[in-house]
């Protein structure tokens, strides 16, 4: 590994959705490295053979994995052979990719949704596989586990060192707002922040009861470039830990119930809308909580409080979509 940051070469597969946009705006302002992008037409990471080619001419220090397909209930329950087999193609092609050419660092993105729908709370690595996943996003978590199991199973057989990085619910610029797949916060800053809602009753999927461990992207992006810096210094304690799992879950410790993040979002965007909470549609995993100790033994925490990001990513949602050019 080179040992000035700026000249190491970083390949961020999946740069243009909500995870790769923000690591990759947030290393740029720290000039750290030499980033490489791809966009989709120009590389199926679906193709085994053309994501080969590709890191072997590009001959990258570090492949970040960012890339897949992702959606909230709906969209799990109407694509699941699409999410199964998308996912799966994706992480297999570029972990092969990483291994047959070399590549010491590859961080490989999972999500928290992977573990079990009983699971202890709150959530440890090792609770992986321990008892069945939720039904309604069972085809991506099952794509998942198999990328996080490769890394596992490639570390094992051939001593390689990729990681696994379980980020809690996140939010932020970029994320999917289409009515149809988004996940539950950006489907509920656009029925609290388009006009055509206000002073309304706004429909809730659900009981509201549900509760989730929420974090915005930036902040990810920055434990993922932590986490970076640490395992290509050869952090004593990183490769320690890394000797036990190669998985690190990565949250903010705060949980909110769907009825108090709809309130919030409320509360921000000035809506005044009346919840209506409609039960025939299920309320997903009751709760999913994270253990963060990993991360924070090594000594990141998270930086943006939630009415701050959420502020911040409706602004953003504003401008994007419902300021007339």
């Amino acid at each position: 590994m080179k040992k000035n940051f700026k000249d190491i070469k970083i390949f961020v597969a999946g740069h243009r959705g909500m995870v790769g946009t923000a690591f990759v705006n947030y290393i740029k302002k720290k000039s750290f490295g030499k980033i490489i992008t791809v966009n989709r037409n120009e590389l199926n990471l679906e193709n085994e053979e053309k994501v080969n080619k590709f890191i072997k001419n590009k001959k990258p220090d570090i492949i970040i994995n960012c890339a897949g397909k992702v959606g909230g209930i709906l969209a799990n329950s109407t694509y699941p052979t699409e999410f199964l087999n998308e996912n799966i193609l994706i992480q297999m092609n570029i972990i092969k990719a990483a291994y047959n050419n070399n590549v010491k660092h590859l961080f490989n993105l999972g999500s928290s949704c992977i573990y079990p729908k009983n699971a202890k709370q709150p959530i440890k690595v090792e609770y992986l596989l321990s008892s069945k996943l939720e039904k309604t996003n069972e085809a991506y978590a099952l794509a998942k586990i198999v990328g996080l199991k490769m890394c596992d199973f490639y570390n094992q057989q051939y001593n390689t060192s990729y990681l696994t990085i379980m980020p809690c619910n996140l939010y932020g610029p970029n994320d999917n707002f289409d009515s149809k797949n988004s996940h539950f916060i950006p489907a509920l800053i656009k029925k609290f922040a388009n006009p055509k809602s206000r002073k309304s009753n706004v429909e809730i999927w659900g009981t509201g009861k549900p509760k989730r461990e929420v974090m915005h992207v930036d902040d990810l992006a920055g434990a993922i470039y932590f986490i970076i810096k640490k395992k290509i210094s050869n952090n004593k304690h990183l490769l320690d830990y890394l000797k036990k799992t190669s998985v690190i879950n990565v949250g903010s410790s705060k949980e909110y119930t769907i009825k108090q993040l709809a309130n919030i979002i409320n509360k921000i965007t000035n809506s005044n809308s009346k919840l209506i909470f409609n039960k025939i549609y299920p309320d997903g995993t009751m709760r999913k909580i994270l253990d963060n100790s990993s991360i924070k033994k090594l000594g990141w925490k998270p930086k943006i409080k939630l009415n701050e990001g959420l502020s911040q990513t409706i602004n953003w949602y504003k401008k994007k979509y419902l300021t007339k050019n």
